[in-house]
């Protein structure tokens, strides 16, 4: 008896090896991880068209970047006094910002799948809803960091109002009245892109681990399919 089969079945009579995982485990490596990057590639990649298009964050609640909670009072004012209309423009910037920056992510995205292990594809497949995501987050969240912030600071920069929001919240920081991760609005917003990039990335890789059929891909039909 092959030793890898027999581990198996000693492993399912005494319990120690949950269904899913013995169903994982017969699968053949190549099987295993070619049905794991196809379902990443295919779930990054929908989350990136959703995202990256117009009204992908703006039209989106579950996304949507609204003005830095440092900013709240101030929006508060200005729409009291009649200008609620710079505020909704600086908000439309912010969204419009982060969907001209997040096509960027498709490529990046491929690479780490394709730099992908066998050891990280088997657990990934194993691990939880969104270890795929969880995946993408370690490995290329940097990398995505440097290439939105420069389109994000291209948008803001035709908005006035960045620029005195950047001015009064760089104050408010050094003063500990607002948060240093707020107290740029390029960084801000890049942050919040990020964060909503991953949100529906996840989305994404929940829907496909929840109904593999849908997926369209018979490499992925068989191998999250095992984890039912």
């Amino acid at each position: 008896m092959h030793a890898g089969f027999r581990t198996l079945m000693l492993g399912l009579l005494c319990g120690c090896i949950a269904p899913a995982q013995a169903n994982v485990n017969a699968l053949s490596n190549q099987d295993a991880v070619a049905g794991l990057k196809a379902a990443l590639e295919k779930g990054s990649g929908t989350a990136v068209d959703l995202l990256g298009r117009t009204d992908g964050f703006f039209g989106n609640s579950a996304v949507k970047i609204p003005l830095p909670d440092s900013m709240k009072k101030t929006e508060k004012l200005m729409r009291g006094v009649g200008l609620g209309k710079y505020a909704d423009e600086l908000v439309l910037t912010m969204n419009r910002a982060a969907e001209a920056a997040v096509p960027e992510a498709k490529k990046l995205f491929v690479d780490s799948i394709h730099k992908m292990s066998v050891l990280d594809a088997k657990g990934i497949l194993t691990g939880g809803q969104t270890a795929g995501t969880e995946y993408f987050k370690r490995t290329t969240s940097d990398q995505l960091r440097a290439r939105f912030l420069p389109i994000i600071k291209q948008a803001t920069a035709k908005v006035k109002l960045a620029e005195s929001y950047n001015r009064y919240a760089q104050k408010g920081a050094q003063l500990g009245l607002v948060k240093k991760e707020q107290a740029n609005l390029d960084d801000y917003v890049t942050q919040k892109a990020l964060d909503g990039l991953f949100h529906m990335v996840g989305e994404e890789e929940k829907k496909i681990r929840q109904n593999p059929v849908q997926a369209g891909s018979d490499i992925i039909k068989k191998v999250f399919g095992a984890l039912k």
